[in-house]
């Protein structure tokens, strides 16, 4: 969901201490730089604490040219631009909740007291079937009018590059431009900046893994189990086929075969079930909106499940292969 021509300017400390509003010029005037943008994280309560949803102070006149992936029809914009208690709504949250444009939505503040009332002007959705289409975003003129205090300040700038290479030469310039201020900044790309948010919650990533691998090593020996019972209790037939003349290699083949056919069947159903798991939206509230299984992940997934069934077939199907006629017929 990351734009690699993008950088998210941060306040050194923690990513709740805001930075200057000034900051956005002398932002601007950096060689390589193309376009800046701010944004306020907000907090509010909808009805309910358990109605999470990001919500967004933004940056009326450079947000929407910042993130071209997020569409809002040109009408819906002016009129949110028009209306200092507009907001604009990811259509998955409109979904949600039901709501439509026209209607008017509190939110109780939560890090910003008081009862704040949003009209909705438009709705935008997500060119790529991975873009979050659940945020919130309402003007930040209208926010930093009314609450009462810290005044303006931003939450992070989010800055465009001119080439994604020298991305990592500018997140120096930019930090060192800033530093021994009296509010210094941490500058990163943004997908380290999203990486990080998602980390506040835990090391999501290292418990996947783990998981993974351990249901990954459980099924190798479960399917290598499988198949050498399968292999024991068809010496029969593994014996007749070598009797009238098929080769060690064509029974090596045939384990191996069937072996990945039951692991490619298992892992297709699998992954056929995550898929259906993801097509029905966020199952976290809001926390983690960022459910898509990408044809190229399928593909590794297929590619994973085959591997499974090679491995575990292997010594099943080299114990088929050298298998006598003899000695088999006479076990029977």
């Amino acid at each position: 969901m990351a734009g690699v021509d993008r950088l998210v300017v941060l306040n050194r400390v923690s990513i709740i201490q805001p930075l200057p509003l000034a900051y956005r010029d002398r932002l601007a005037k950096i060689p390589g730089v193309t376009k800046v943008t701010f944004a306020n994280w907000f907090g509010g309560v909808y009805q309910d604490e358990r109605n999470f949803f990001p919500q967004f102070a933004i940056d009326r006149e450079h947000y929407r040219e910042m993130y071209p992936e997020f569409v809002v029809p040109d009408d819906q914009w002016q009129a949110f631009l028009g209306d200092k208690e507009g907001a604009i709504v990811g259509e998955a949250l409109l979904e949600r909740f039901k709501w439509k444009i026209g209607d008017r939505i509190p939110i109780k503040g939560a890090i910003f007291p008081g009862n704040w009332e949003f009209n909705i002007r438009g709705v935008y959705r997500g060119r790529r079937p991975q873009d979050d289409t659940t945020q919130f975003w309402f003007r930040w003129d209208y926010f930093d009018e009314r609450k009462p205090f810290t005044k303006g300040v931003v939450g992070w700038y989010v800055i465009r590059i001119a080439k994604p290479d020298d991305a990592v030469r500018l997140v120096k310039v930019i930090d060192e431009q800033f530093a021994n201020s009296p509010t210094e900044t941490k500058t990163d790309t943004e997908k380290a900046f999203a990486a990080s948010f998602v980390k506040q919650m835990g090391n999501i990533q290292l418990l996947i893994m783990s998981v993974g691998s351990v249901v990954f090593f459980t099924l190798l020996l479960v399917t290598g189990n499988t198949m050498a019972i399968a292999v024991r209790e068809r010496t029969r037939e593994l014996a007749v086929l070598k009797a009238v003349g098929f080769r060690d290699g064509f029974v090596l083949a045939l384990v191996l075969v069937e072996t990945m056919a039951v692991a490619v069947v298992g892992g297709g159903l699998g992954l056929a079930l995550a898929k259906l798991f993801t097509l029905r939206g966020d199952p976290t509230g809001g926390l983690l909106p960022f459910f898509y299984v990408s044809p190229p992940s399928i593909a590794v997934g297929l590619g994973l499940a085959l591997a499974v069934g090679l491995a575990a077939g292997f010594l099943p199907a080299v114990s088929a292969s050298r298998l006598r006629v003899v000695d088999a017929l006479r076990r029977i």
